[in-house]
Order: structure tokens, then sequence, then C-alpha cells
């Protein structure tokens, strides 16, 4: 199973997971051209695609979706909540996340986890292949025991550092867009991703990628510092950029 990321932060993400002739593409926050330009980086072309999997509606993670699905006839899942916000539009083949139910995708195992975020039905995965764990975990405001139980013993890891506390309450965002952000139900904190870690840390983790990092209340120096020691740890840890996201991983 191998990975990429086609861009990462509060302007576009989209991840790519492949492995045994299957590709999917787990949110669309990109334009229909943006999102061709950047699989194509990756050396996929757009109609391979086998499926479009949502977390959540915010407009960063489901902006492309719809536009993407319909003009390349791609099966998008989404959770009921995330379909009855309308942010996909008229969807051909659409297959619904019921209940947090584990489902399959050729090969791939995919568990949708439940997570504390401000969204309508909001849910982050592992994504599973010949026992070979990818977990993936951006947008929550804090760390559930449901959420450590479902994400330790990851082989791979996304994992969400939003923001530096310091940074954002004296940055440009007004006041209720800081208290959102900073809250049980916003984004983590460089600390709080730091200290998941330190729960479910395991040494089957091959690679760690720091995502999410937010350009306005974050700087690449900051969070560095906060993970400087998993670079001793763990073989590959990469922080994640809006523009570039990142290069294949592939899990052995």
């Amino acid at each position: 199973m191998k990975y990429a990321s086609l861009g990462s932060g509060s302007k576009g993400n989209g991840l790519v997971v492949q492995a045994d002739g299957t590709t999917i593409l787990i949110d669309c926050g990109f334009t229909i051209k943006e999102t061709v330009s950047r699989l194509s980086r990756l050396n996929i072309e757009a109609n391979s695609l086998d499926a479009i999997i949502v977390t959540h509606e915010h407009g960063d993670h489901i902006k492309g979706v719809g536009p993407f699905a319909r003009k390349f006839k791609i099966p998008v899942y989404a959770t009921p909540g995330t379909v009855l916000t309308d942010k996909l539009g008229k969807i051909e083949d659409l297959r619904f996340i019921e209940g947090y139910r584990s489902f399959s995708i050729g090969n791939f195992d995919l568990h949708p986890v439940a997570v504390p975020h401000d969204a309508r039905e909001p849910a982050q995965f592992v994504v599973e292949f010949q026992q070979k764990r990818l977990g993936v975990l951006t947008d929550l405001g804090s760390i559930s025991t449901h959420v450590e139980k479902h994400f330790c013993n990851c082989d791979g890891l996304i994992l969400e550092a939003n923001h530096d506390p310091v940074m954002l309450s004296q940055g440009p965002y007004p006041p209720s867009l800081k208290e959102r952000v900073a809250g049980p139900w916003g984004h983590l904190s460089n600390y709080q991703a730091h200290q998941f870690l330190e729960q479910i840390h395991s040494d089957s983790m091959q690679h760690l990628v720091i995502a999410h990092i937010s350009q306005q209340n974050n700087s690449l120096n900051i969070v560095q510092n906060y993970f400087q020691q998993w670079e001793e740890k763990i073989a590959t840890v990469i922080y994640a950029c809006q523009d570039e996201g990142f290069g294949w991983l592939t899990l052995n």
C-alpha cells in the first residue's frame, strides 16, 4: 500500500491511497483543474480513481468532490449526515457510510471512526491492506478514548497538528473563529497531537506525516521542535504542506 497527498491545509485537502490495482481519493478540496494537475504530479489519471471517500462537509475537504465525481463518473462514499448538508450536489453513484461500519473497496478495508469535530457526521479513517494499517486523522478538536482505541497499532499515520495556541491567540482570526479552532470540536494543537502520539505510538509505525498545519496560526519551526524526538523513533517523519502535500510513501 502506498499513499500521497495532493495538498494539506485550510485551502484544500486530498489523499491518494493505492494498492493492488485499486486507487482511492480521500477528500477533494480543489477544483477539477487543480485536482487533475495535482494527480498528474503523482502519475495518476483522473478517470482511474475507483472511489472518493469524504470525511466531512467543510469546503477544504468537499469542494471538488461533486464536480470531480460527476465529470469522471466516480463513486462517492460519505456519511448520511455529510450528504444531508447538500454540499455534494447530485451524485450518480452515492454510497452511504452508515453507522460508522467498516466497508471494502477492492482489497482495501476501510474503518470509519467518529471524531469530535464541528461537522454534521464527520469520519476519519483507518485504511487496511494485507494487515498493514494507515491511519488518517485530521480535523478533530480533541482526542477521545474511542479515537485512541481505533488509531493504535498503525503502520502509517497522518496526524493533524493544526495550530500553536499562542500564535492562534495573537493571530488575525476573529475571536469566534479562534474559539472554534481551539475548542474541543475544532482542530488539534501541536501539543495535543504530540500527547496523542505518546499514547498510541508503537514500534510498528513506519511513517508519520504531520498534516493540516495552519499557515496563519502555526510555523514549521514550532512544529518540528514538537516532533523532533519522533524522528529518532520512526523511520520517516514528514511535514505535509498546502501546496505540494507530500510524495509517495509505501508501507511494507
